[in-house]
């Protein structure tokens, strides 16, 4: 294949089992809120305690500080947000609502930073082969991009059904899209060899949630996954490194070079249509909804208010 060595069937049938592992997880935490609270607070506090140090430790695949911030970071999304579903009044403080985007945001810092700091790797770096290059650089950019074009975040409410989702309605497929070629691209260049779950993968679980199931959720969905993942990684380290469900890279520049830029001209094209949306409106994008005349926006919105 183009992008990855060959993958076995039964690898793929344990990419299948690992995606509806995440969904499904994702899936019973969103409707549960003490099942949120035992997944997410009390066996991340366990799991720091008694494993991850040694688990997760040097010499590891994920002895270094990238996945350690990640899985962290993930985690204050996912209780921050279970804070403004379920704690009466926060999802009408405007300045709770901020935190989405502001844990969004220094999310996809965190991997701009890593994308940056690969350029010039070319070889085993904290057990992990990068080769690194101009693609490094396209894809930060791109990066940074989808950072500006985050927005809309005042219209965030929290749905009226049992799960109590937390609906962000200006938040449309077409960003989404864009920041899924962005992330792929990011765990392309800088973990080539987990890029099959951790990118492909894990982007799937979120993303067909989103626009399958309950959408107007993404970013609920995808702090979620990424926070199983993140903690699943620091406990098993070696299943997506050198298990036998193992999926390398193919490590092609074509392939670097094919992934990064999709991921630039997807966000420069979100970004050139965000700006015009402003414009045309005349609105401010730090403080005002974009795109409520979208129909998207308008069926989000309909379905869960």
């Amino acid at each position: 294949m183009f992008l990855f060595e060959s993958i076995p069937w039964y690898t793929a049938l344990m990419g299948l089992f690992v995606l509806a592992c995440l969904m499904g997880v994702n899936g019973i935490t969103r409707r549960s809120k003490w099942a949120s609270l035992a997944v997410y607070l009390v066996l991340p506090i366990v799991m720091t305690l008694v494993v991850w140090p040694t688990s997760a430790g040097p010499g590891t695949p994920v002895g270094y500080w990238f996945p350690w911030v990640k899985c962290y970071s993930a985690l204050a999304g996912v209780l921050g947000f279970m804070a403004l579903r379920h704690v009466k009044g926060l999802d009408k403080n405007r300045l709770m609502l901020a935190f989405p985007p502001f844990i969004l945001a220094v999310n996809i810092l965190e991997a701009v930073i890593r994308d940056f700091e690969c350029v010039a790797y070319n070889g085993l770096v904290d057990g992990v082969f990068i080769l690194g290059g101009p693609w490094n650089i396209l894809n930060g950019i791109a990066g940074i991009l989808n950072i500006v074009t985050i927005a809309g975040w005042s219209g965030i409410f929290v749905s009226k059904d049992k799960s109590k989702d937390m609906i962000w309605p200006d938040m449309l497929w077409f960003w989404i899209i864009a920041y899924d070629l962005w992330n792929f691209a990011f765990v392309y260049n800088c973990i080539p060899d987990r890029s099959f779950y951790s990118g492909l993968l894990l982007l799937l679980s979120c993303t067909i949630p989103a626009f399958f199931f309950k959408k107007g959720a993404w970013l609920q969905h995808r702090a979620q996954t990424l926070a199983l993942w993140a903690m699943f990684s620091l406990t098993m380290p070696f299943f997506a490194d050198t298990s036998r469900f193992a999926v390398k890279s193919s490590h092609d520049p074509a392939a670097l070079w094919l992934v990064s830029g999709l991921s630039l001209a997807a966000n420069i094209a979100v970004f050139v249509y965000h700006f015009a949306m402003v414009l045309k409106h005349k609105k401010h994008p730090l403080k005002h909804e974009i795109y409520v005349d979208h129909p998207a926006y308008q069926a989000v919105a309909a379905a869960n208010r």
